[in-house]
């Protein structure tokens, strides 16, 4: 799927725990943008 694992995980974490509840479907892997896009 060309993502960089690392970053995937790395920027989820840290947005995880504000992140709204009806909107957790954008960190999934297929959804995801890192912020440097």
């Amino acid at each position: 799927n060309g993502l960089d694992p690392y970053a995937y995980l790395s920027d989820v974490l840290k947005k995880l725990p504000t992140h709204k509840v009806t909107q957790i479907e954008e960190l999934l892997p297929h959804r995801w943008k890192s912020n440097s896009n």
